[in-house]
C-alpha cells in the first residue's frame, strides 16, 4: 500500500507516524512544499511548543473548539490527551503539567519534540521529500495521481492522507475545492485587539488574571488572563474571544467596543458592598493607597484617572456618586477596538474544509474515498492552551490508523 501525506507539519508527521505504526508494511511519503519541516512546532509557544493540555474530560475538552467541537468529542474517545502523553513518554520525551494545564516538554525546547518526530520517521522509514508542493489531485481507476508544482512527474498512491494546515487565504485551498470539496471561508482566528486610540496602552506587561471581556452588541463573552500591550489588549482572555467570535469580528473588521469587568464580578451589588467595607476598615486612607481586589498599582491609578477622582481623596469622602463612579469602572470598563494583531508564524485560522465532507470515524472525504484529512486544514480550531496541536494529533492519529 502507498500512502501519500500531503503536509510535513505537526498533523502531517503524526499522520505518517500512525500509518506506519497501524500498517508496517505500508510504503508512506510527505510532501512538504516548503524547505522547513515542522515550522509551526519549532516556534510554537514561544519556542516551548505546547503539545497538549492536560484536561482528561472530553466534554470540558471539546468546548475549547469554537469549530469541530462535535466531530472531535468522538475523535478525542479514540485517541486523548492522556494517549498523547503516553505517546510522547513513550519515545522519551519528558513532559511537564503547568498550573494552567498546559503541557510542555521538560526540556522547554520545541527542538526536543521535532527530533522525536524525526527520530520516529526514520526509523520507520518514511520518505520525505521537501520543496514538492501539490498542484493537482485526480483519481483515477481507483489510485490517487499528484501533481507537482516543480515536477512534472505525476506520481500514483493507494491512500492521501491532506495535513496542508490553515490557509490564510481561499486561494490556498482552491484545489480542494477544485474536487468537490466544499470550503468554509478562511478568517484570522486567536488574534489580539488593536486600541491605537485609548491611552490603557501606556500600562503595558501588566496583567490582570481574572477578568470578564464582552463586545457590545454581541453575545461574545471571555474570561481569564488579560494582558495590556503597547497596542491594546491580549492575554488568554482575549484570545478565546478572538477564537469563539472571529467570523463575527471579521463582519465587524475588527472594529467593536470591548467591556473589561476587571474584578469578574457581574453583580454590582456585590462590587458595591466591596467598596463599602473599604471605606468602612479604611475612611482615613486616601484613594490611590487602597486598591479594590488587589488590581494592580498601575492600573488602578490610571481607573482612578479616568474616573476622574482625586487619587489623594480620602474613601470616607468618595461618596454615592464617586462609589457608583467606581463599581461602573470596575465592572464595566469600555474601550475602542481599531483593528487585531495576527502572529504570522502561529497563524490559526477558522475556516477550511467543510466537516459536512468529512466522515467523522475515519477523517474520509466523503467526496472522494481513499483521501483523508487531518489537521487545521479542515473547518477546525481551538482556543490557545494546547487545543490545536492536540486536534491535529487525533485527527492525525484517526487518519493514518484508518487509512
Amino acid at each position: 500500500m502507498k500512502v501519500a501525506v500531503i503536509g510535513g507539519g505537526a498533523a502531517g508527521f503524526f499522520a505518517a507516524l500512525s500509518v506506519k505504526q497501524h500498517h508496517p508494511k505500508a510504503q508512506v511519503s510527505i510532501f512538504e512544499k516548503t524547505q522547513k519541516l515542522l515550522s509551526k512546532v519549532k516556534i510554537s509557544g514561544g519556542g516551548r511548543c505546547n503539545v497538549t493540555n492536560a484536561c482528561t474530560s472530553i466534554s470540558q475538552l471539546s468546548k475549547a473548539y469554537p469549530r469541530g467541537e462535535k466531530l472531535l468529542k468522538k475523535a478525542f474517545r479514540v485517541f486523548s490527551t492522556q494517549d498523547t502523553m503516553e505517546w510522547f513518554r513513550a519515545r522519551r520525551v519528558g513532559l511537564v503539567i503547568q498550573e494552567d494545564n498546559c503541557v510542555f516538554p521538560k526540556t522547554q525546547d520545541s527542538q526536543t519534540v521535532i527530533d522525536c518526530f524525526t527520530r520516529e520517521a526514520s526509523r520507520l522509514g518514511i520518505d520525505i521529500r521537501k520543496g514538492m508542493g501539490v498542484s493537482k489531485l485526480e483519481r483515477k481507476l481507483g489510485k490517487i495521481g499528484l501533481s507537482f508544482i516543480k515536477d512534472p512527474e505525476e506520481q500514483w498512491f493507494d491512500k492521501v492522507i491532506i495535513a496542508t494546515g490553515g490557509s490564510p487565504k481561499r486561494s490556498g485551498l482552491q484545489w480542494l475545492e477544485d474536487i468537490g470539496h466544499k470550503i468554509e471561508e478562511p478568517v484570522p482566528s486567536l488574534f489580539t485587539f488593536n486600541m491605537p486610540q485609548e491611552k490603557i496602552t501606556r500600562l503595558m506587561g501588566i496583567v490582570v488574571e481574572n477578568a470578564l471581556v464582552t463586545i457590545q452588541g454581541t453575545k461574545l463573552k471571555s474570561t481569564g488572563p488579560l494582558l495590556i500591550t503597547h497596542w491594546g489588549m491580549s492575554g488568554p482572555a482575549i484570545l478565546k474571544l478572538s477564537a469563539f467570535g472571529a467570523r463575527i469580528l471579521h463582519a465587524k473588521n475588527y472594529t467593536c467596543k470591548a467591556q473589561v469587568n476587571w474584578v469578574n464580578t457581574v453583580n454590582h451589588d456585590e462590587v458595591a458592598l466591596e467598596i463599602k467595607n473599604i471605606i468602612g476598615q479604611f475612611p482615613k486612607r486616601i484613594l490611590a493607597n487602597i486598591r479594590p481586589y488587589f488590581l494592580p498599582e498601575r492600573l488602578w491609578h490610571f481607573l482612578l484617572e479616568k474616573s476622574g477622582l482625586p487619587p489623594d481623596k480620602k474613601w470616607e469622602n468618595l461618596g454615592k456618586k464617586g462609589m457608583n463612579k467606581l463599581v461602573t469602572l470596575l465592572t464595566n470598563d469600555v474601550y475602542d477596538v481599531s483593528g487585531k494583531t495576527t502572529f504570522k508564524e502561529e497563524f490559526v485560522t477558522c475556516g477550511g474544509v467543510s466537516l459536512s465532507n468529512i466522515d467523522y470515524k475515519t477523517m474520509q472525504s466523503k467526496v472522494l474515498a481513499n483521501i483523508y484529512f487531518a489537521g487545521e486544514v479542515m473547518d477546525i480550531d481551538g482556543i490557545t492552551g494546547g487545543y490545536n496541536f492536540q486536534s491535529a494529533w487525533t485527527t492525525a492519529f484517526i487518519a493514518g490508523k484508518l487509512a
